[in-house]
């Protein structure tokens, strides 16, 4: 599913008009019809006890004029509260004003706060109110009067349906600017945008409706977006049936290099995920004092004992023997609970600039690039990276805060600046590609916030490079997969307490799931 940022939705409207010969006040009654659909499917109950508009002077303001019409055409008690003076309101939206008075709709100017305390008490005897007070180009905080409406709006238990986007959200992230409405149900226009499904954005839409208005597939291609959400027919067409006669050395061999003493579990999660996902073989390298350990804990991944630093620890007299494990392989997995010694971080840097088969680099393994990510640019082979907030943040010298405004944006810029394939975990998480592609994960939950969900997913994410796919297709699989097994688990367990072991064993289940949609069994 494609995602727009405002500036690409402005520029479709823009060429839909100027180039296609479709009027502006023909997009705006598509819209609000459509919004109105999706209005009284969501809210026929509500409505009954009327519903209240509020509109600023654009045009989401004039999206709510239509919807005004479209519910008295219906017999609905309706009243638009404009924030603004009648006369302020321009263009396509002043052409729906105006065709409110032949159906008698109450429109109540509201300019200023002081007025808006004279009429607050009548705005909440409605079953819904409507929020078409401001658009999706927002970007600076909300005040005034929009600010002291807002929060009035939300404090008052009443059902809010959102039009195009919940007033205050900043659509390109999700992130409200100061304050915002909090709807039940949001009707967006034409594409859905980047703020609805990231997060805390996703909270905010409530119930997403995406509306027809008749931009052209044309223009769309032509602005060419390139914000995706991911999907399960996406993720359905990278996965195949098996062919009757595949044996283990047609689905890869992967090798992990992982692990440190107190963190055998990173390292046997890893391996054992890449199995679960499909892996043919796996090789686990880990210091040689661990070794005993790990052979009783992965029986069907091979593990080959590493010089060591010092006991537990992996250093850089290991190379050696690590890029002569790597012949034959098709992936190389490094990073989960190897630590950061001084000569594991200068392992780490020789294994991943050395390698000559793609390379997913996550928890320590990104924690030991921090201050050396120029090296990335010189990389023999493709490589992911599955940082969480905190491990971004160290990647690019920042704080988990800053990496956190603007999700997409910081995934994005590093994917394309250094080449690399980028997984910004967390609460929608986040893929971007070297060509600036970037896709949004819809699946997962907040059970998922423990310990070893990271290592999973950097295994099953191996696992599918392993078997021959893409590293983006790899990763899109991976990360969609993992989330829908945590949410099988949060359904029938319970929404937390389950584990990263249980997420793991899951996924082969998950993977049945969509194979069986793209191919039903016979009967």
């Amino acid at each position: 599913m494609i995602l727009v940022t405002a500036a690409e939705m402005q520029e479709m409207d823009r060429q839909t008009i100027e180039n296609q010969g479709i009027p502006g006040l023909e997009l705006m009654e598509n819209a609000g019809r459509g919004a109105t659909r999706v209005l009284l499917d969501q809210f026929g109950d509500n409505v009954k006890a009327g519903v209240g508009i509020i509109c600023g002077k654009g045009n989401n303001g004039g999206d709510g004029f239509v919807i005004a019409r479209c519910l008295a055409e219906k017999g609905i008690k309706v009243a638009v509260y404009l924030l603004a003076k009648t006369a302020a309101v321009k263009g396509d939206a002043a052409a729906n004003l105006k065709r409110l008075s032949a159906l008698n709709v109450a429109v109540n100017e509201i300019p200023d706060e002081d007025t808006f305390l004279k009429t607050k008490s009548s705005l909440s005897g409605y079953g819904l109110i409507v929020d078409a007070i401001l658009g999706t180009g927002l970007t600076s905080e909300v005040r005034g009067l929009f600010k002291t409406i807002i929060n009035f709006i939300n404090s008052t238990g009443i059902a809010v349906f959102a039009v195009d986007i919940p007033s205050g959200l900043n659509s390109d992230t999700g992130r409200p600017c100061g304050t915002c409405i909090r709807a039940q149900g949001t009707a967006t226009f034409a594409l859905a945008k980047i703020g609805h499904f990231t997060y805390p954005g996703a909270e905010y839409t409530g119930k997403l409706e995406i509306i027809d208005i008749g931009i052209p597939e044309s223009v769309v291609q032509d602005v060419g977006p390139k914000q995706h959400l991911l999907t399960s027919k996406q993720i359905r067409s990278y996965l195949q049936p098996r062919s009757p006669d595949t044996h283990k050395g047609r689905t890869g061999h992967l090798l992990v290099v992982a692990g440190s003493t107190g963190k055998t579990g990173a390292a046997a999660l890893t391996a054992v995920s890449a199995m679960r996902a499909g892996a043919g073989l796996v090789t686990l390298g880990i210091p040689a004092s661990l070794n005993p350990i790990l052979e009783t804990q992965v029986l069907e991944v091979m593990t080959t004992p590493l010089p060591e630093s010092r006991n537990g620890v992996l250093g850089d007299n290991a190379i050696d023997d690590i890029q002569k494990l790597a012949v034959g392989k098709t992936c190389l997995a490094i990073g989960p609970g190897i630590g950061q010694a001084a000569k594991t971080r200068s392992l780490v840097e020789k294994v991943i600039s050395q390698s000559e088969i793609p390379v997913v680099v996550d928890a320590d393994g990104l924690n030991n690039l921090a201050g050396q990510s120029q090296l990335l640019k010189k990389l023999k082979a493709a490589a992911v990276l599955t940082p969480h907030p905190g491990e971004m943040a160290r990647l690019i010298e920042a704080t988990p805060a800053e990496v956190q405004q603007n999700r997409l944006k910081c995934a994005r810029d590093f994917a394309t600046h250094f080449g690399v394939h980028v997984v910004l975990k967390g609460a929608a998480t986040v893929i971007a590609h070297p060509d600036g592609n970037a896709y949004i994960n819809p699946t997962g939950n907040p059970g998922m916030a423990s310990g070893g969900m990271g290592d999973v997913l950097t295994g099953v994410l191996a696992g599918f490079i392993t078997q021959g796919f893409s590293p983006q297709t790899a990763a899109h699989t991976a990360v969609y997969l993992h989330g829908a097994a945590a949410d099988t688990l949060a359904k029938s367990i319970g929404p937390t307490g389950y584990l990263a072991g249980e997420v793991m064993n899951a996924i082969p289940a998950e993977i049945k799931k969509l194979i069986e949609m793209q191919n039903p069994p016979r009967t």
